[in-house]
């Protein structure tokens, strides 16, 4: 048995034979660890005979089948339920609720559909069950099991034979055969690798849970994200009650589609209506408030944007933006000041997607410029006035994607008036009791609106 020495850097994977202060690869620093790895002398792969080509017209294309996980928004997310033999990462910030997401599902799985295994590498079974206890969960055939050894774990999974098993978390499982430290990069990855290979084998579907960085990325080599198929992203504040969950990829579904939980003293409960979570606490008749229309996936979702814009005591006035991106303010600053003539250099701005939402597609870029301008004027909009449009650097205002959608979700919540671009008014049938104004420039939508 021979032993090699490998540095890996615990953030992408890189290996070198000698300790680096910084990554080459990722540039991180202090993030290089020493891994012993064992290999036989003489070892020989054993050739096998591959597999024959098949035309893709003879290959069976049947619909999968999936099973429901009880929560209607985490079935969206999911692309419609779950599927057999599947494999799911999901991440977040610690204590976003992740396991209490999971908690949930499985309790629904294990009521509904059979045995649920629950693996926990962090807490006792004694803490899992007191976290269930203030859930409300009282499912028989929900199993407990505090193990981070893989080969116990997957003793069991062949054991028990359950319908949906989760791994809280990655990070902490441990694999016999190699010599590093849990949660490193050789750990993780092959801790991943067996537990894909026994749910295709045994068409088990697995949650992996997988902690995050401090920049919100998920912890590990990346090569993860490409084993798995599905990566779940669990995003809110502490701040707010809410929270989203957001399919980062997904072989059997939408990427980008989103489910929306609020966080409750009896756990996460899904909200039906988003919009009107986002816009529940919104002021009217006030300066600096706007109100546009997003998409998410399959679903629209109107967000409230808030902008302040007052002088500047300080040499290089501010920006400062929560929720929205801050290049696309300056962008958009200006936009106003050139062919508006709405001067903000020595402005402080504040731009603010209001109840911790996250906008970032440009169809909100005319919003954004509303509430700027509305606030640098004092005027304030027509509380029932949605605003959807892409702006240009020539102030010109650009067609939208999905119109009708985002025009249909506004009337749904009562907003009578819509400004939309004027290339997408063909895209929008008549929608009763909405006025819809088509506009061609930001010049011109200020017009309509202030």
């Amino acid at each position: 048995m021979k032993h090699t020495t490998l540095y890996v850097c615990q953030s992408c994977g890189y290996q070198s034979a000698k300790w680096l202060g910084r990554c080459p690869d990722c540039a991180a620093w202090n993030s290089l660890v020493e891994e012993v790895r064992s290999r036989s002398k003489g070892t020989v792969a054993a050739s096998h005979a591959g597999s024959a080509p098949v035309s893709i017209c003879d290959v069976a294309c049947e619909a999968e089948a999936r099973l429901s996980c009880g929560i209607s928004e985490f079935d969206r997310v999911l692309g419609g339920g779950l599927v057999a033999g599947s494999v799911i990462l999901i991440g977040g910030d610690p204590g976003i609720g992740k396991s209490t997401l999971l908690l949930q599902v499985m309790e629904h799985l294990a009521q509904t559909a059979g045995p649920a295994l629950y693996v926990s590498g962090e807490e006792s079974a004694r803490q899992t069950r007191l976290r269930g206890e203030r859930l409300g969960i009282r499912a028989k055939e929900l199993l407990i099991l505090a193990e981070t050894g893989l080969e116990a774990i997957l003793a069991q999974i062949d054991a028990v034979r359950p319908r949906a098993v989760v791994i809280d978390s990655i990070q902490t499982m441990y694999a016999a055969g190699l010599e590093s430290a849990p949660g490193s990069v050789s750990q993780v990855r092959e801790s991943a690798g067996r537990l894909i290979v026994a749910a295709k084998r045994s068409s088990i579907p697995i949650f992996i849970v997988g902690h995050v960085t401090k920049d919100g990325s998920l912890a590990g080599p990346r090569v993860l994200e490409h084993m798995v198929d599905t990566v779940l992203s669990f995003e809110g504040d502490r701040g707010h009650a809410f929270r989203i969950l957001r399919a980062v990829k997904n072989r059997f579904g939408s990427t980008n589609e989103i489910g929306v939980f609020e966080m409750k003293e009896g756990g996460l409960c899904e909200v039906r209506n988003p919009s009107e979570l986002f816009l529940s606490e919104r002021p009217l008749g006030v300066s600096g408030s706007a109100v546009v229309t997003t998409i998410e996936g399959s679903r629209p979702l109107l967000v409230e944007l808030q902008a302040l814009v007052t002088p500047s005591s300080l040499g290089v006035p501010r920006r400062t933006t929560l929720g929205v991106d801050a290049n696309r303010l300056a962008l958009l600053v200006a936009v106003l000041d050139k062919k508006v003539g709405l001067h903000m250099a020595g402005q402080d701005i504040f731009l603010n997607a209001a109840g911790g939402a996250r906008v970032g597609e440009p169809a909100a870029d005319l919003g954004m410029v509303a509430a700027l301008a509305s606030s640098h004027l004092d005027k304030a909009i027509a509380p029932q006035t949605v605003i959807i449009g892409e702006v240009g650097l020539a102030g010109e205002v650009r067609a939208i994607t999905q119109p009708e959608i985002r025009v249909r979700e506004a009337a749904k919540l009562g907003f009578t008036r819509a400004i939309i671009p004027a290339g997408s008014l063909k895209q929008v049938t008549k929608v009763k009791e909405m006025d819809i104004v088509g506009v061609t420039s930001v010049a011109e939508a200020l017009e309509q609106l202030l």
